[in-house]
């Protein structure tokens, strides 16, 4: 059996990464893409280990009067060690059982907010996320693109959202630039989605992208 397939969604808070991942979970078995017994597996950062749930509370739950505030480099290390723990006890065993991950946000999303919207240094980054992920990167990154606005309007309804959701809106502005930054500069892993369509349009466009990407997987061997 061959190795299995990392596929990653990306983007903005509220630009409805976790229905795609969830239809791209239920339309899969019904490409005839897969191969017979191939199993296919969900999963998210930060909080997919137990280690993970733990570092997800440090890290997301809104602030209180009372909490110390998190620097800056301290926030990349900690979804840094969540990361780490995310590979070494699910994703590379997973990938060579030959499994299809499916996976809510991955190296993408500390590129684009610790780096483009906290400001950390980016040579810094991609050094923490080389250690972290011991050279695993994904397979195919469906960048699902939203403006702020928009975004926000679907996120409302979610309740009360965490402390990365607070940040400003130039906060979250400079994330999207730095989702596009790292679509523009590899085009054959990152692949911009128009999150601004109708579910469904999504959906298919997404489906459409897995389509094409997997006969190139195939001619590749």
């Amino acid at each position: 059996m061959g190795r299995g397939k990392l596929i990653v969604l990306e983007g903005i808070d509220g630009v409805g990464k976790t229905t795609q991942l969830q239809r791209l979970q239920a339309w899969l078995p019904t490409s005839g893409l897969l191969r017979p017994g191939q199993g296919i597996y969900c999963t998210y950062e930060p909080g997919a280990t137990r280690l993970g749930q733990y570092l997800r509370r440090c890290l997301l739950e809104a602030k209180h009067s009372t909490q110390e505030p998190i620097a800056d480099r301290a926030e990349l290390l900690l979804y840094a060690a969540d990361r780490a723990q995310h590979v070494a006890v699910d994703l590379k065993p997973r990938l060579q059982q030959g499994e299809v991950i499916l996976c809510d946000r991955y190296t993408d999303s500390t590129v684009a907010y610790q780096g483009y919207g906290r400001g950390l240094d980016l040579d810094l980054i991609a050094q923490v996320n080389a250690i972290a992920t011991a050279g695993l990167t994904s397979d195919l990154t469906l960048w699902l693109d939203l403006d702020y606005d928009r975004a926000r309007a679907r996120s409302q309804h979610r309740g009360n959202p965490d402390r990365m959701e607070q940040a400003h809106r130039d906060f979250h502005d400079r994330v999207r630039q730095g989702f596009q930054a790292l679509w523009q500069a590899n085009p054959d892993r990152v692949v911009r989605i128009d999150a601004s369509a109708d579910v469904d349009a999504i959906t298919i466009a997404i489906q459409q992208v897995v389509r094409d990407r997997w006969q190139v997987w195939d001619q590749d061997g």
